[in-house]
């Protein structure tokens, strides 16, 4: 199974991420982990993004693409892949189409995990972390038993700069600008399914089982 996995911030992919790569026993890839390894393990292609990265310039696209190419060619994903964080925008999606018909290989379908924005903008600002130990809590949804302290180590919860609602608004909007031509390009190409990530976990991760069942 060669899938994409797209979705704003707040949408609950990492959750869906890890039981797709579960169910379908291939690798998901983060296209920032594994820059970060490549930058980490002083790969040639990763010099030249550290280059960019250090002077606080983006990354070139013909330089994500080199990356991503590279893992695609490694053993684990001969069954498949999950990729996460990439393609981004057209120009990328179609440099990806470039690099599977090279590998001779092809997208099974393209995950689109959708939630409105208002409730995007309350599962982040919603969202505690523990200074101590990185455990998250939810003012709603997952609170914790002490209000204000963690779970785990007792540690103080605190909220995010960029979890704060004008931050987070402007995150979404801008995510939902910069994919909107991408989800048209691969809604073209009949590889697009849309999920309704408004849903219990369990409940969205069994619709995209369903939408993948006719595929490949």
């Amino acid at each position: 199974m060669r899938l994409i996995l797209l979705g704003p911030p707040g949408a609950g992919k990492g959750t869906q991420a890890v039981r797709i790569a579960n169910k379908y026993n291939i690798p998901h890839i983060s296209t920032g982990d594994i820059l970060r390894k490549n930058i980490k393990d002083g790969t040639e292609l990763g010099k030249k993004a550290k280059e960019y990265i250090d002077k606080g310039l983006l990354v070139p696209d013909e330089l994500v693409v080199a990356i991503v190419e590279d893992r695609l060619k490694e053993e684990d994903c001969k069954s498949g892949f999950l990729l996460d964080g990439f393609p981004r925008t057209v120009n990328q999606a179609e440099a990806l189409d470039k690099v599977l018909n090279n590998m001779n290989t092809s997208l099974h379908g393209v995950i689109n995990i959708k939630v409105d924005k208002s409730t995007l903008v309350g599962r982040a600002v919603g969202r505690r972390i523990c200074q101590e130990c990185g455990a998250t809590y939810h003012v709603e949804f997952n609170q914790s038993k002490t209000e204000g302290k963690c779970d785990v180590c007792d540690g103080e919860l605190y909220q995010r700069n960029d979890d704060k609602e004008e931050t987070v608004s402007k995150r979404i909007e801008v995510y939902l600008n910069e994919t909107a031509p991408l989800t048209e390009y691969y809604s073209k190409k009949e590889l697009l399914e849309n999920i309704n990530g408004q849903q219990d976990i369990n409940n969205v991760f069994e619709d995209i089982v369903l939408a993948l069942g006719s595929e490949k």
